[in-house]
């Protein structure tokens, strides 16, 4: 549904309405919140219960209790001496200039900081470990982490991780890093252009391979896209992991940090910021946001996660605490971009985000292939705004069809944020599968399809498959609760921001930025909470030197008590009380801070009456049907390659309505290289597939008459025949598809073989086929090993 639309629709409901339907949902929050503290009271209660009951008698009480408080004492001295390496480790990393946190080595390709227009960027290619062999034939991944606080690394975190699936699969691997801090005066635009540069790179270093596939990491991920949109020609496809596209999405109750800039009153924070850093923002404010979300985690369960497995935990710790400690700083100019053309004026899906005067981001001029993984889990980029773009730009699925677009979405349904990109399971299964697919995205016709990552044993061992099902725009309602309609309020903030920037920028500006010299920034900055936590937990606090030859001697005479006990359960009670009380301040202020937000803004949204939206869908109906006629122009028009293409479209289109990676593979086994499509350029394959498509979508009777045109010879019809009755011995069909097979025989004066007819009357059936044909297949899949 077109905002226009949502804006008409919310127009129906008067203000009383809409203030009790605000009022509603608030009560049902805190009632909800209070039954989920109560829940978590009576199950952590009666876990004590049963340990208080067990039967000790009391010399075994006092032993539980005595062994409990020693081992609670060396718990503790570790602790605290893993937070004194923490602070360490900050120490060192900050003085090595804060490298990549990358698990693989890497060396130095392009530093942008030599540019004509420097940024603070570079593009490294990753080193095979040992016993690694990336192929010269294939496709170089170029991986770009996300800029939000944090270092570079990310994407390659661990073996088991984006960078290590790719070297796996035998790809060369590229990793755009950046930073500390930002060259003077540089912009997103600038980044944008030198990330450009970088593809054009990669492309120089691997000239007989096809386009690079570029991967973003989160705010990498719209990064990704900027490049797509800003010269369509230089990538391959693209995948955005957990990547925030349409920053206005969300549902109640759900995601929390979507009305941070309505409450904060804009982008004038994030200016005041970066004044008070002497013209640099401080990435540090940055994770503030993100901790700010999950208080019981960010004060209380990771540091007791940590205590209860102090045997087993610290170096997992350590080394998370690495990445999530190492601050990085942008420009003002580049936050500000940022604040107002994305996380408040959500300006990216409607085509106004301008990369210089007059001249704007239109993701609908990306050509590649687009890949979206997100995660039901994920409360900082939700389903939602990894999604929600596409109906942004593509109001309805023949929209979509019509620009040539693939789309493909992956949703997982539970892990968090982060762990869409460090969980090494995720790896191991989505990326992994993301790869494979790669390789067969760019020939899928137009259209969105839902991705599946089947798996099943096999010998013991577990194997994965894709399912690729189509899909519609109209399907991403199911994500939203008020169908968008709760969006309408964030026009009314991008507003609100707008007035409250001039003010700040022509009264405030002025007075404060000259009262901040770099070297008072740069204490302010050390000064951070974020930072002072951790040199002052380190060698650096002469209180702490004891604590390394504490922990030793603990180390040498540790004395574990165990899960188990009296003791053990009130430990256990006190924690899960401690994060439940947390968690019920969270789920209060975040109703509170969601009705506050409504009750503020939901009024002046009553009487916007934008039509932005609808002026920017029109905008994008006349070149998606101007490419539709061109090809219903050409309907009789072709060669051999177009007709085969002409006639695989034609039987899906009566088929299952879904695709398999593994039938796919098996295909292009079969009859890939008889088609054609592999031997020339894939931005040639992608048109003649985006033609076809459209012809056959719009025009199937007349599609299939023309074949004999598009088929000239006595030679290339049975040639095309030739290839669909090999490919019918080995792929089940329908019966709609068995009867469309007799009419290409029909149209194109064969008859058929009896081993096709066979085949396509019992299409389960695999007949044996020709020995010099099962040769060149065992060929290609040992050039492809």
């Amino acid at each position: 549904m077109a905002k226009s639309q949502l804006k008409t629709s919310s127009s129906h409901l008067g203000l009383p309405q809409v203030q009790d339907k605000i009022a509603e949902v608030f009560q049902d929050r805190w009632q909800a919140a209070f039954q989920r503290y109560g829940d978590a009271a009576t199950t952590a209660s009666q876990t004590w219960s049963e340990a208080m009951t067990s039967s000790m008698t009391p010399l075994e009480f006092w032993q539980d209790v005595g062994s409990y408080w020693l081992d609670f004492g060396q718990r503790s001295v570790l602790f605290w001496d893993t937070l004194r390496q923490r602070g360490n480790n900050w120490i060192e990393h900050e003085k090595a200039g804060k490298p990549p946190l990358l698990h693989f080595d890497w060396e130095m390709v392009a530093d942008a900081r030599t540019f004509e227009q420097p940024v603070n960027y570079a593009l490294v290619r990753i080193i095979p470990p040992p016993g690694v062999v990336t192929a010269p034939d294939r496709r170089p991944f170029v991986i770009i982490d996300p800029r939000a606080g944090h270092g570079p690394g990310i994407g390659g975190f661990k073996q088991d991780s984006e960078v290590g699936v790719a070297l796996a699969a035998g790809h060369p691997v590229y990793f755009v890093i950046f930073f500390p801090e930002p060259m003077p005066g540089q912009t997103l635009a600038d980044v944008s252009r030198a990330e450009a540069e970088f593809l054009r790179i990669v492309r120089k270093r691997h000239p007989e391979t096809r386009k690079p596939v570029i991967v973003g990491n989160c705010q990498g991920g719209w990064a990704a896209m900027l490049i797509g949109a800003l010269d369509p020609e230089l990538p391959g496809p693209i995948v955005i992991n957990g990547a925030p596209m349409s920053y206005w999405a969300g549902n109640d109750g759900e995601n929390p940090m979507r009305y941070a800039g309505g409450i904060l009153g804009g982008t004038w924070p994030a200016l005041l910021a970066s004044d008070l850093g002497g013209g640099i923002f401080d990435g540090a404010y940055l994770v503030d946001n993100f901790e700010y979300l999950n208080p019981a985690n960010t004060f209380f369960d990771k540091y007791y996660n940590l205590f209860s497995k102090i045997d087993t935990e610290p170096q997992r710790f350590l080394e998370f605490e690495r990445w999530w400690g190492g601050f990085f700083l942008m420009g003002r100019d580049e936050i500000t971009w940022i604040v107002e053309n994305l996380f408040v004026g959500n300006k990216l899906a409607t085509g106004k985000a301008e990369w210089s005067e007059g001249r704007a981001y239109d993701l609908r001029d990306i050509k590649s292939p687009i890949i979206l993984f997100a995660s039901l889990g994920d409360n900082i980029t939700p389903p939602q705004q990894a999604f929600n773009w596409v109906a942004d730009l593509y109001p309805t699925t023949e929209a979509l069809k019509a620009n040539g677009q693939v789309i493909v979405g992956l949703m997982h349904r539970s892990v968090g944020h982060l762990g869409i990109f460090v969980s090494g399971q995720v790896a191991k299964r989505e990326h992994a599968q993301i790869v494979d697919l790669i390789e067969y995205i760019e020939h899928l016709p137009p259209g969105l399809y839902g991705m599946q990552v089947e798996e099943r044993q096999v010998d013991g061992h577990v194997q994965y498959d894709v399912l690729l099902k189509e899909r519609r725009v109209e399907d991403l309602q199911a994500l939203q609760k008020y169908h968008r309609k709760d969006e309408v309020p964030f026009e009314a903030v991008a507003e609100a921001s707008r007035v409250n920037a001039s003010l700040y920028e022509q009264f405030a500006h002025p007075a404060i930025s000259p009262l901040v010299t770099p070297a008072a920034a740069k204490i302010a900055r050390s000064l951070h909470p974020q930072r002072v936590q951790r040199w002052a937990i380190s060698d650096l606090n002469p209180f702490m030197l004891p604590l390394k030859t504490w922990a030793e001697f603990v180390q040498a005479n540790r004395t574990p008590h165990g899960a188990n006990g009296p003791a053990a359960g009130v430990e256990h009670w006190l924690a899960t009380m401690t994060s439940a009380s947390w968690d019920l301040f969270r789920e209060l202020r975040d109703a509170s801070v969601e009705n506050t937000f409504f009750k503020t803004y939901a009024p002046a949204s009553l009487v916007t009456r934008s039509e932005d939206a609808a002026a920017s869908a029109a905008a994008g109906e006349l070149p998606q049907s101007q490419a539709v006629r061109e090809a219903l122009a050409h309907i009789d028009e072709g060669g051999r390659t177009k007709a085969i293409v002409r006639m695989a479209l034609l039987l899906r289109k009566i088929g299952f309505g879904q695709r398999r990676l593994s039938t796919m593979k098996q295909m292009r086994e079969i009859v890939g290289e008889d088609v054609g499509l592999l031997d020339m350029p894939e931005d040639l394959a992608r048109e003649i597939i985006r033609e076809q498509s459209h012809i056959v979508d719009y025009q199937p009777q007349q599609a299939l008459e023309a074949l004999p045109k598009l088929l000239h010879t006595p030679e290339d019809r049975e040639s095309a025949l030739s290839i669909f009755e090999r490919l019918a011995t080995r792929i089940e069909a329908t019966p709609g598809q068995i009867a469309l097979f007799g009419e290409f025989r029909h149209l194109l004066g064969g008859e058929g073989t009896v081993q096709a007819r066979t085949a396509m009357a019992h299409p389960m059936r695999t007949p044996k086929r020709e020995s010099s044909h099962r040769a060149r297949a065992a060929k290609r899949a040992r050039a492809r090993q």
